[in-house]
């Protein structure tokens, strides 16, 4: 039995664009639009696959109890309209702070390029004292 290979590069996921973004400090007038603007994202969202709400967090501000209760009334919020949030790129601050204040929070980590080290020069000439190969 053989079977024909999908095609295009194996265990490849697009990254879904963030439905939400949040920056700066969060008040309470902000949280207040945040958790409409998420509840009707997923309202509107299919209604045979659970919503995933992806907010990037990257760019909010110091990770203070303001931000910890913004997020806690956003996944509330998602569960009443029976999704989820998923939190991309969270400073590593903002995720001590939600494990400290046990908010157990679904996390996503950007792709990020990776860095090496420049690539090392190889030796092409054969020195005269080096044995012969067998």
């Amino acid at each position: 039995m053989s079977s024909v290979p999908p095609h295009g590069p194996p265990n490849v996921e697009a990254i879904k664009p963030p439905d939400l973004i949040l920056t700066g400090t969060l008040d309470r007038e902000a949280t207040h639009r945040l958790c409409e603007e998420a509840g009707e994202l997923l309202r509107s969202a299919d209604a045979d696959a659970p919503g995933v709400l992806v907010c990037d967090v990257a760019d909010l501000g110091p990770p203070v109890l303001a931000a910890i209760d913004a997020l806690a009334r956003l996944q509330l919020t998602a569960r009443r309209a029976g999704g989820r949030i998923r939190l991309r790129n969270p400073a590593p601050d903002l995720r001590e702070l939600l494990h400290l204040v046990g908010l157990p929070m679904e996390i996503e980590m950007g792709r990020r390029t990776e860095q090496r080290e420049p690539p090392r020069r190889v030796q092409e000439a054969v020195e005269a004292r080096d044995p012969p190969l067998a």
